[in-house]
């Protein structure tokens, strides 16, 4: 079980670098960090794989007053995605013509949600940027609103900096996640596929945010036992009204 793990943590992080290199040489547009990036290496001279890695190790320091744990996912996040992806970007052939651009942005989102469903199915902890939204979110926060709040920021920097915003920026944000949610229960290690759905590191400290939901609805819970248990026997035999499970994303 551990080598499989291992095994789909290092091919989820090599397919994720390889989907950043084909949406940076699309120039269609990059999502919000690898717009950053992208803007970063623009500025310096250094490369988008190098930008990727400072940029992973500085976010997790932010993890230190979150309390926020890392695992060997994590660590191996920030080290290998930006290697992986400035070898693709050397060995990939530069795109000519829309149609071929094109073909590069849809195939490095198709990999980009493969490759998320990889690593994050093997249970080694959280990108660092994931482990920044749900600690924060920790904190009593909207999930959604701390992650628009994080990427619109580093969008705009990025931009700002040089890295190239466009119809791939837009299409990435609206098909990743649905990309994932598809992938995730399928490669999930270990766990039954209702809780491969939820978002990752849920039944960790990282997402103390969820527990909380959770203790309001067994809070919830309790008090409905304690008024069945001042309500007539005859009435227990009332069939039960079903329980639809509370999605979560």
């Amino acid at each position: 079980m551990l080598i499989r793990r291992l095994a789909q943590l290092y091919v989820g992080l090599a397919l994720y670098g390889l989907g950043i290199a084909l949406q940076v040489a699309s120039r269609l547009g990059n999502d919000p960090w690898d717009t950053l990036h992208q803007g970063l290496a623009r500025q310096t001279g250094l490369s988008i794989g190098t930008w990727i890695i400072i940029a992973g190790a500085l976010v997790m320091l932010l993890w230190i007053p979150l309390r926020q744990r890392p695992g060997l996912g994590t660590v191996s996040n920030v080290v290998l995605i930006g290697v992986f992806a400035d070898l693709f970007l050397w060995l990939l052939p530069d795109p000519h013509g829309l149609p071929l651009r094109s073909a590069y942005l849809v195939a490095a989102i198709l990999v980009g949600g493969f490759a998320t469903g990889c690593y994050i199915g093997a249970g080694l902890g959280p990108g660092p940027r994931d482990g920044l939204m749900t600690g924060l979110a920790a904190r009593g926060h909207s999930v959604r609103v701390v992650r628009t709040g994080i990427e619109v920021s580093v969008l705009v920097l990025g931009w700002a900096l040089g890295g190239t915003v466009g119809a791939g920026t837009l299409l990435y944000a609206v098909a990743i996640g649905p990309l994932t949610q598809l992938f995730l229960p399928r490669l999930t290690v270990g766990r039954s596929p209702a809780a491969a759905t939820q978002p990752p590191g849920s039944s960790r400290s990282s997402r103390r945010s969820l527990g909380r939901r959770t203790d309001d609805r067994g809070a919830a819970t309790s008090s409905s036992e304690a008024r069945s248990a001042r309500t007539p026997q005859n009435a227990a035999t009332t069939p039960a009204a079903p329980i639809t499970p509370e999605a979560t994303r």
